[in-house]
């Protein structure tokens, strides 16, 4: 497939003459993030693209050419959402037409919005592996192009321009963290900085589930993961490319991977702190500048954040996960006589306290509860860990035996 430098980063950058489809992205310094790292962070926001994801970059690069080539008129893509979403528009603004194979499964907001840039989609598989495979029985004419997400060249390289972006707005810049999925976007970006500055440490992050790039690194191939089942759906592919691993090898410092725990934990920090909204993918970089896996004391520190296309449903999810971590949303059981007012009680003590009761229910069909007795089990909200221990307190200094489940 051959290999990717700062000449094809370059060229690609030439060829994004339509800022409706590709757009520079600002660099912002963010101040909380900065205190809580001990580091100067800047945020790339690439989530601001107008597809929200960076995957437009390298899309573009690539059907630009295929354009200028003039013998194809059908491209074939597989896709999570962003990929797809970067295919459809490229290839509409290239008056090509695009096929797109997303897995049953994904958000309807990247189905649709996939479609509403031209492209047909198709639902097949349970994951990217299996749309994947389907997609690549689609491209079987002379006139029809498969353009894989990341093991190409020229997706590579068009990707690697937002490393071109960093460095020009930032040149003192000391780390830049990149979310791994296939490897695209780290292998661009590390090649253009690795001739730009050799200096500049280029660190990967991936979420643990879909943790591919350690074990390829360790055994000096690629390796792949079945299932690869994590909240940030962008970066969940499952492996690399033989390109986009010896471009890792050679560029990329080093390789850090966080929890879903972590990722849902950047996504709430972004919202309250940088007032984005990102999708897991995007987050995953905030989650490695503040893990303890990464030392970034006192240096100039850019997270990429490489997609906002978060599924509302996925949002409530990655909140409700993340204000639980935090002991803002606690589901506490009370044990209770099974006599009328004991509710009204136990709810009045919560409330005396300042927290707000979400949801309570009745459970009654217990093993261990005796003859008339039951649970209450409140879903409450609180300001936080100090407010949760209060309300506890009160509830057990009135009498009632209490315990948070989840």
């Amino acid at each position: 497939m051959g290999d990717v430098g700062l000449a094809d980063v370059r060229a690609a950058r030439e060829r994004f003459d339509d800022e409706s489809v590709v757009r520079e992205t600002p660099l912002e310094l963010n101040r909380s993030l900065s205190r809580m790292s001990d580091a100067t962070v800047h945020l790339k926001m690439e989530h601001l693209q107008r597809t929200g994801s960076f995957k437009t970059r390298g899309a573009y690069n690539k059907l630009v050419q295929l354009a200028a080539r003039g013998d194809v008129s059908r491209v074939v893509a597989a896709s999570a959402g962003n990929h797809a979403q970067g295919v459809a528009i490229a290839a509409t603004k290239n008056d090509i037409d695009s096929t797109i194979v997303m897995p049953r499964h994904a958000p309807q907001a990247k189905v649709d919005a996939t479609r509403s840039y031209g492209g047909e989609v198709e639902l097949e598989g349970t994951d990217f592996r299996e749309a994947m495979a389907y997609a690549q029985t689609l491209a079987d004419g002379d006139d029809v192009e498969f353009v894989h997400a990341y093991d190409d060249p020229a997706i590579v390289a068009g990707q690697g321009t937002l490393g071109i972006e960093i460095y020009e707005a930032l040149p003192d810049v000391d780390t830049v963290i990149v979310p791994i999925g296939g490897g695209g976007l780290i292998g661009g970006i590390s090649a253009a900085l690795s001739e730009l500055d050799p200096e500049i440490r280029v660190v990967g992050v991936q979420a643990e589930a879909a943790a591919t790039v350690p074990d390829s690194l360790d055994k000096g191939i690629p390796q792949s993961i079945d299932d690869a089942k994590t909240i940030a759906d962008g970066i969940a592919t499952g492996g690399i490319s033989e390109l986009t691993f010896g471009l890792i090898r050679e560029h990329v410092d080093d390789v850090v991977t966080v929890s879903d725990d972590e990722i849902a934990s950047a996504t709430l920090l972004l919202l309250e702190r940088a007032k984005q909204l990102v999708e897991g993918a995007g987050a995953a970089s905030v989650a490695a500048l503040l893990s303890a896996d990464l030392d970034v004391v006192g240096e100039t520190v850019v997270p990429v954040l490489g997609g906002g296309n978060i599924d509302i449903s996925m949002l409530q999810t990655v909140l409700d996960h993340a204000l639980t971590d935090r002991d803002q949303l606690l589901r506490l059981r009370v044990r209770i006589d099974d006599q009328p007012g004991k509710m009204e009680a136990v709810s009045g003590v919560i409330s005396d306290r300042g927290a707000n009761i979400r949801t309570v229910r009745h459970d009654r069909a217990v093993g261990d509860l005796q003859v008339g007795e039951a649970y209450l089990v409140f879903q409450i909200v609180t300001s936080g860990s100090g407010h949760a221990r209060t309300v506890i307190e009160a509830i057990e200094s009135a009498g009632y035996e209490v315990s948070r489940v989840n």
